[in-house]
């Protein structure tokens, strides 16, 4: 545990350099490296869980709305003083 909080450190000490310096890429990455490891320790092992029931949250109000216009009445078309242009 302690090598995982070492290398957490690590790699959020190395994304603040980053961004000190104004390297984006470099920050992302030990950003990234950083909230993975984070997401492997008991403390933050509810934030997948926490994501994927988010996403299927998502996808099942996606579905819903995608079925809200069905029954809708096909939309008119305006027509223009002296005809089509």
């Amino acid at each position: 545990m302690d090598t995982v909080a070492a290398l957490i450190i690590f790699s959020s000490f190395g994304a603040w350099i980053s961004v000190r310096a104004r390297a984006a890429g470099p920050a992302l990455v030990f950003g990234l490296f950083a909230a993975l490891l984070f997401c492997t320790t008991p403390l933050g092992s509810w934030i997948p869980e926490t994501l994927g029931s988010a996403s299927h949250k998502v996808a099942d109000v996606g579905g819903s709305l995608a079925t809200v216009g069905a029954d809708a009445p096909a939309p008119v078309k305006a027509h223009t003083v002296g005809g089509q242009r």
